[in-house]
């Protein structure tokens, strides 16, 4: 019987180390909560649903995210407010865009813009 060299051995024992320890690796967990996010804002711009249908659905989104003590991705509070402008709920739309503003800084401009024109859109202005 024949030994195999040193190299060879401890090249074989690395491996089966990588191998074995590889199936206990948990994949990374992502960074944002996304549920049902793209496809309600796919559902928006088709008009397949309601406002107030998508808002039922986004609201849940909000109510897992929570329940799994995660966060929920730029723009999901901001097009939420939307939803909530075009279904006549001005308090709510001001709430959610100032959350948006809050968790995103880089997004105050455009959330300091809608909030400025809130006055309009609840006259019946339409939505910037």
């Amino acid at each position: 019987m024949k030994l195999m060299p040193r190299r060879t051995m401890a090249a074989v024992v690395a491996l089966t180390y990588a191998l074995t320890t590889a199936g206990c690796v948990t994949p990374p967990q992502q960074l944002y909560y996304w549920g049902n996010y793209q496809p309600e804002t796919y559902s928006y711009f088709k008009n397949s649903e309601t406002p107030q249908e998508q808002i039922v659905n986004l609201e849940k989104t909000v109510q897992e995210a929570q329940a799994a003590n995660r966060s929920l991705p730029p723009g999901f509070s901001a097009h939420l407010g939307m939803l909530y402008l075009a279904s006549g709920q001005a308090d709510k739309a001001q709430s959610a865009f100032q959350m948006e503003q809050t968790r995103f800084p880089e997004s105050a401009a455009y959330m300091d813009f809608l909030l400025r024109k809130k006055p309009q859109i609840t006259s019946g202005g339409d939505v910037p």
